[in-house]
């Protein structure tokens, strides 16, 4: 009997084991379990409203690099400077009534008349002469805009041609109603306001809007929804009335 009882141990203890093993492997698929429900809550906690459908930072969505440093105010020196720059330009032409051709020729005249005053007289004043540097332009940077230039005009020309095809109607009234919103902007002040405008404003709602970013998406999420519910309606009531294109099913006898 005793011989019995002691045979009968082991595999009580090789029980226990297969009991710890078995807890160790449910404990770890719990734990991956509540990792993954974790996971799955904070995905769905990132999934924010952006405006604009963005996923990416301001910066990012900016151009990154410089400019959008500039625009963005992260050197405040430069983009002061850039900014007080512009709004000299737009002071001494639109205030003062400055022409862009007259100013141009007036710094050649006066910039011209020192060079040459001072290469000639160099001797009499007992100073060395001008070195006037060699202004050469490399020709690739021009390249490199002016096909970036091109791709965006046949952009342009290639979403214009959508447009007028009629296969987009809310496209259609969305340029027509921004273009007629930039004609009434044009008939109350000329170009070079209307871009001193717009260069102000580049310098001035990004940087408001990356900084108050988390107050103003929820705005524009509750505007964005109620704009597509009176979009709606419009659409049901007028739009959906309206014939679109031409008639794809009629061919010619």
């Amino acid at each position: 009997m005793a011989e019995e009882s002691e045979h009968t141990v082991p595999p009580a203890s090789g029980e226990s084991l297969l009991d710890k093993i078995a807890e160790k492997l449910h404990g770890h698929d719990s734990s991956s379990d509540s990792d993954s429900e974790k996971k799955d809550t904070s995905s769905i906690k990132e999934k924010v409203f952006r405006l604009f459908g963005r996923e990416k930072p301001v910066h990012s969505v900016l151009g990154g690099g410089k400019p959008a440093d500039v625009l963005l105010w992260r050197n405040k020196k430069i983009s002061a400077g850039v900014l007080g720059g512009a709004t000299a330009v737009w002071i001494f032409f639109e205030l003062l009534e400055y022409h862009l051709l007259t100013l141009v020729c007036h710094i050649l005249i006066l910039l011209l008349a020192v060079l040459f005053l001072w290469s000639n007289a160099h001797t009499f004043i007992h100073k060395a002469p001008p070195r006037i540097p060699v202004v050469h332009l490399p020709e690739e940077p021009f390249v490199q805009v002016a096909s970036a230039l091109t791709i965006e005009i046949n952009r342009g020309f290639a979403a214009l041609h959508a447009i007028a095809s009629g296969r987009d109607l809310k496209t259609f009234l969305i340029v027509i109603v921004g273009t007629w919103i930039l004609s009434i902007l044009g008939s109350w002040c000329n170009f070079l306001t209307l871009f001193y405008i717009v260069f102000v404003l580049l310098h001035t709602v990004p940087v408001f809007y990356d900084k108050y970013e988390n107050k103003i998406d929820p705005l524009a999420e509750k505007a964005v929804i109620e704009f597509k519910k009176q979009y709606a309606v419009f659409d049901a009531k007028v739009l959906s009335k309206i014939p679109k294109g031409p008639l794809k099913g009629k061919k010619l006898a």
